[in-house]
């Protein structure tokens, strides 16, 4: 039997993807985290590679859904729903501690692109939720992504606690909204970080609402406002609705700015936090794109870009 040398004619090329990297932090802020597709293609689109990620509640969702591969497939049917496709979408419930019990939510979704086992998944990620009965923060980075997800999601009062190993979890956004922490020690190039919680758009800036908008809007905020405690008959302005979300925006705001003046990303990508209210999923084409020109400006004006 002949011995062969081999020449460099007879090794297949090894193929290195030698894109820079960086570990992604996802924030919280319901309907507004579509906003995180547009910046994720334009994270892409610029030639960088992600390579781990971590969310709180919609961040979270967008997140495990882009490191299954999945992103594109959601991002097409999101963007079909229009405001009565999302209210069908909420299965309401009176008891449990939340107005809306959530599974048909992650059951659709779970139809739509399937579920996983979150060590098996080919990116990095790491859904932040809160132990309600452990009063801490936990990560979650083993087992069914759509269940770390839908515990990652209960936002408290308007979603029922997820029961997740015998416990109770609520939303992450409540300890950490924009969860850097669990990337810190990644070992990717660059940390990136979107918070959905930056200042008010300037008022020449907002979008103008037809009456059509406000009708819907008043109209499940009436919804929603009749069915907490304490709102009996019709609710007065601004209505116990949107009272607890300007509320919970407000400490998220502040939550966040302390957690990422204490955990520094190389990049923040900021958005403004009345960009939509939590429910608007039907405005999908229109978040995604405001969260891709967010992008492109905050990494136009990086410096390793401008390099």
């Amino acid at each position: 039997m002949k011995s062969h040398d081999m020449t460099p004619a007879d090794v297949a090329p090894i193929s290195v993807d030698e894109r820079p990297t960086i570990a992604l932090a996802l924030g919280a802020g319901g309907a507004k985290g579509l906003a995180h597709i547009g910046v994720i293609e334009e994270i892409e689109a610029r030639g960088f590679r992600i390579t781990a990620i971590a969310g709180s509640s919609m961040g979270a969702l967008i997140g495990g859904i882009h490191a299954m591969g999945k992103l594109d497939v959601y991002r097409d049917w999101v963007s079909t729903l229009a405001k009565l496709d999302v209210l069908r979408l909420l299965d309401w419930t009176f008891s449990g501690g939340g107005l809306i019990k959530g599974e048909r939510i992650i059951g659709t979704l779970r139809e739509l692109i399937g579920d996983v086992l979150i060590e098996e998944l080919p990116i990095a990620f790491t859904a932040v939720a809160t132990d309600l009965d452990r009063q801490r923060e936990v990560w979650l980075t083993r087992g069914s992504l759509f269940d770390a997800v839908r515990a990652s999601i209960a936002i408290p009062t308007v979603f029922r606690p997820h029961m997740l190993g015998g416990r109770r979890m609520l939303d992450g956004a409540l300890l950490n909204p924009v969860p850097v922490t669990p990337l810190i020690r990644d070992p990717a190039d660059y940390l990136v970080a979107v918070s959905l919680d930056g200042p008010p758009q300037p008022p020449a800036v907002v979008a103008t609402e037809t009456p059509e908008d406000l009708g819907y809007r008043h109209r499940l905020g009436e919804f929603f406002g009749r069915l907490l405690p304490g709102s009996e008959g019709k609710p007065r302005e601004p209505g116990a609705w949107e009272l607890l979300s300007q509320s919970m925006d407000l400490m998220q705001a502040n939550l966040s700015r302390l957690r990422l003046a204490a955990y520094e990303p190389d990049l923040l990508i900021e958005l403004p936090r009345d960009i939509s209210t939590v429910y608007e999923f039907y405005r999908a084409r229109e978040l995604i794109e405001h969260g891709r020109e967010q992008a492109r400006e905050a990494l136009a004006s990086w410096p390793l870009q401008q390099g």
